[in-house]
């Protein structure tokens, strides 16, 4: 009886053995290098759009003894409105001018007429009439010097003036004073 315990001894060492196996060598691991993540991307900087143009002063002109507007005084006006509408930030100031015949009175009358004839052209091209103003320089303000033809067609006109504010309406101390 002696052998069943050696058996069952050795069966024992054999179950043991069983298991005590070494372990198999793991399996080689991929070694991955994470790549850094990409930088941010800047933020946009915001950009003011550029101001728009400036309304270019203009000048317009009239035929003797006339405030009505020929086809080519209506064409530059048209131009003129087209910067202003751009600009609605800024007043317009017309200045009406004459040659140099006439009474002092008569060519004050005449430029003002000319001024309001051009105002109101552009009030129905649809340009905001508060921000016109007029004023009549009569031949106060000749910008031609002589007596001829050339100087008066040149004196005949209306001056479109852009400018940053509200400027003084025609019949003030400013006008008074010239």
């Amino acid at each position: 009886m002696r052998t069943v315990p050696i058996v069952s001894g050795c069966l024992l060492v054999l179950v043991a053995c069983s298991h005590a196996q070494p372990a198999p060598p793991p399996a080689p691991q991929k070694i991955v290098v994470a790549e850094p993540p990409p930088p941010p991307a800047p933020a946009p900087v915001p950009v003011a759009p550029p101001p728009p143009p400036e309304i270019a002063p203009s000048s317009v002109y009239f035929d003797y003894d006339a405030s009505e507007l020929s086809p080519a005084t209506r064409t530059a006006l048209q131009s003129f409105f087209d910067q202003a509408q751009k600009r609605s930030d800024q007043e317009i100031r017309i200045e009406g001018n004459c040659d140099e015949r006439g009474t002092r009175e008569y060519n004050m009358a005449l430029g003002q007429r000319r001024a309001d004839s051009a105002k109101k052209y552009l009030e129905n091209l649809g340009l905001d009439g508060s921000r016109v103003t007029t004023v009549s320089n009569g031949k106060e303000r000749p910008r031609a010097t002589g007596s001829g033809e050339e100087a008066w067609k040149e004196n005949r006109r209306d001056d479109l003036i852009p400018s940053a504010g509200k400027v003084a309406a025609s019949g003030s101390a400013d006008q008074a004073s010239r």
